[in-house]
């Protein structure tokens, strides 16, 4: 990679050039993002996942670049067109924008009318044109006269030429700059429905008139009315005022006051009407739906994240109902690992005989698995399970807890929960997703693709690989910093584990069914196909809990052991004493242990792995419930204060459950007292919020909510 780039990208991403160079040579030799992050931070200088990710994408971006030169200079040199000065050129492009602006003449091009006029032998005319001397055009334009080339009149010769003066205007590389600027700074995007349409194009109703400068436009609403137009409801266009288009244009290209200025300045209207205007408004849809793009992908990734590291309930024997009305509920008894032990159908809101006889099956199944925990999906009918199970007089240590359903439908009918349950249909399936994400989200979240998980907005109308990217990296970071279990985590999870992916996930999952619980991480190298890299990137984030050595259970990766060898040697202690006595941990030195490849930033991750070992960074679940009474929209009144548990946060609010099966709005203009700019300042998906219902629309299912302190005191 050139210098020139590690220069760039650190400018861009205000870092040393050194920490560019060495977060490019992890990621070319294979680490993974969060490895280096976590165990190379003295060769990065402690650079963070964020940081190395955007270094990773803008080397990809600068590749392509890179790419794209050798691509042009291939083309241009084949054609015999490629001089010293034009390879120089290219060479020196920062942006493709500028690269296909410097390639633009001498591309391959369909037959353009200007191709044509040349074809015709008018090419010297509008040269002569072009220079905008004391000439007549018209008596000029005589000498080209020719029937055999198709040149009849003298029009067909001015219009010939002025169609490739058009060509070279659009072409040229300075108006292309400044009329792209132009498009940005001062573009409006302006939506129109198609005729005819209005009815079948209801929902698109607030953009029938609509009209906005480009450069503001929020990513929602563009991405909306983009959809808008593919589904053929709405047309769009981008324009900048035409006649400062034109004016500076015509500062640009047109020097002098006589006739030959006037053919030129027909031939400039054209080449902006024609040519350039089209063009510009390709490139700006391209980059603002590029912007827009980022913009929702980024709002995903963010929520996406927090519902990953949503805090887990951890190892309980739960009773998970998948609640319905017609078709019953669907109930299943995990033991402290997920494992199904039972599952049965019950009837609680058919008849009263069917809710004794369920009554009876939930009390029994209590009583023979030891159920500690309830969870009940929040889907149709939740609400009124959980008012069935709350009304059996159950033991007061039995906790019920209401389950966001979202993505349990999804991976019932996958691949994957075939596969772990063959012989049971998907109502048990997404009852026991329901049950396992309680116990530990991040574990049963990594089997459903990210983007069914809606926590999104417009997620099947962004660009589906920066999507796929985006999200791939936030699973990966998060399952990650959490750690995992290697001898209880499915495939799936493993997958995203450092250097593994799903064909090692595989050969670990088979290895220990047939071989039994890893003892060690260094048992791990046995595995078939996990070689010394696989096993560097991934050993720091698997945990062995109860190994016989306890670093085994710790993030202290086993290139470190050594370390930590050294220190208990020194105290005269063991492991165990030291990750148990906070008094023996002070003792230590850390200077002391600093060479050529340990320093600083690695030994206090060791110091604070010491301290809590293994150590989750997620919260402490917290319990939740919603208003006793409020089940429906019809229990809904303006000035109820509620609590309520947000779902999904978009670029214009936030979505939150306060259980009536129909999730209310918190525009971001009723966020906070403040003005506030991104509701992810404000909120997080999962968090539990207080709301005020300020507007009910039953028509449109439609809930006005308000996080506002004013709203709520009122």
């Amino acid at each position: 990679m050139n210098d020139i780039f590690f220069r760039k990208i650190a400018q861009e991403l205000n870092t040393r050039e050194q920490q560019v160079q060495a977060a490019s040579g992890l990621l070319k030799g294979g680490a993974t993002v969060p490895f280096i992050a976590r165990y190379r931070k003295e060769i990065t200088g402690s650079l963070d996942e964020i940081a190395i990710t955007a270094i990773r994408n803008r080397l990809g971006q600068l590749e392509e670049l890179e790419k794209r030169k050798q691509s042009i200079l291939k083309s241009l040199d084949e054609r015999e067109l490629l001089t010293d000065e034009l390879k120089s050129e290219i060479d020196s492009a920062e942006t493709l924008t500028v690269l296909e602006d410097i390639y633009l003449p001498y591309r391959p091009k369909r037959r353009t009318r200007a191709m044509i006029a040349r074809e015709r032998g008018l090419e010297p005319l509008a040269e002569l044109i072009f220079k905008q001397e004391n000439i007549d055009p018209v008596t000029e334009a005589e000498a080209y006269l020719d029937l055999e080339n198709d040149v009849p009149e003298v029009e067909d010769a001015l219009a010939g030429a002025r169609d490739i003066i058009a060509e070279w205007i659009n072409e040229n590389q300075q108006a292309r700059a400044e009329i792209r600027r132009l498009f940005g700074k001062k573009g409006i995007l302006t939506s129109k429905v198609i005729k005819g349409k209005e009815n079948e194009a209801a929902k698109f109703s607030d953009y029938f008139e609509w009209s906005e400068p480009v450069e503001k436009i929020p990513s929602h609403r563009l991405l909306a009315m983009r959809r808008g137009e593919n589904e053929g409801f709405l047309s769009l266009q981008i324009r900048p005022p035409e006649d400062e288009a034109l004016q500076r244009l015509k500062k640009r290209f047109i020097k002098k006051d006589n006739a030959a200025a006037e053919e030129v300045l027909i031939a400039l209207k054209d080449s902006y009407k024609r040519l350039l205007s089209l063009s510009m408004e390709t490139e700006i849809r391209l980059e603002s739906k590029q912007r827009a793009d980022e913009a929702a992908i980024a709002v995903f990734a963010e929520n996406l994240r927090e519902l990953l590291l949503a805090p887990p309930l951890g190892a309980r024997r739960v009773m998970a109902i998948d609640p319905g009305f017609r078709t019953g509920c669907k109930v299943v008894c995990l033991d402290p690992l997920g494992g199904l032990r039972h599952n049965v159908t019950i009837y609680p809101h058919t008849s009263r005989q069917r809710a004794s006889d369920a009554s009876v099956k939930i009390r029994d199944n209590i009583e023979l698995f030891k159920t500690e925990v309830i969870a009940i999906g929040n889907g149709t009918a939740g609400r009124e399970t959980e008012r069935f199970i709350l009304n059996l007089d159950l033991p007061k240590s039995i906790v019920v807890i209401l389950v966001s359903e979202s993505g349990a439908s999804i991976y019932s009918a996958s691949e994957v929960a075939q596969k772990e349950f063959p012989d049971h249909d998907i109502t048990v399936r997404g009852a026991v997703s329901i049950g396992r994400r309680l116990m530990d989200p991040l574990a049963e979240m990594v089997k459903i693709e990210p983007r069914s998980i809606g926590v999104g907005q417009y997620q099947y109308d962004v660009d589906q690989k920066a999507l796929r990217q985006s999200l791939d990296d936030v699973v990966v970071s998060c399952v990650n910093a959490v750690g995992v279990s290697l001898n209880t985590a499915s495939p799936e999870l493993l997958s995203y584990v450092s250097g593994i992916g799903p064909k090692l996930a595989g050969n670990i999952v088979e290895y220990r069914g047939n071989k039994g619980s890893f003892r060690s991480r260094k048992s791990l190298k046995s595995v078939p196909g996990l070689g010394p890299k696989a096993f560097e990137q991934a050993a720091g984030f698997l945990r062995i809990p109860n190994a016989a050595n306890p670093l085994d259970s710790s993030a202290v990766h086993p290139e470190s052991y050594h370390i930590v060898e050294k220190m208990v040697k020194d105290l005269g202690c063991s492991i165990s004493d030291l990750l148990n006595n906070e008094q023996l941990r002070k003792q230590i030195k850390l200077e002391l242990y600093v060479n050529d490849k340990v320093g600083m930033p690695t030994l206090n991750d060791i110091m604070s792995e010491l301290a809590k070992p293994g150590r989750d960074p997620r919260e402490e679940y917290e319990l939740f419930a919603y208003a006793e009474g409020i089940e429906s929209v019809d229990d809904l009144k303006e000035g109820m204060i509620l609590p309520g548990v947000v779902t999904n946060v978009t670029a214009f609010g936030a979505f939150v459950d306060i259980g009536v099966h129909q999730d209310g709005l918190v525009h971001i203009s009723k966020l906070a007292d403040k003005f506030v700019k991104n509701p992810n300042d404000v909120v997080k998906v999962n968090q539990k919020v207080q709301v005020a219902v300020i507007s009910i629309d039953i028509e449109r299912k439609r809930i006005g909510l308000s996080t506002r302190e004013g709203d709520l005191q009122n």
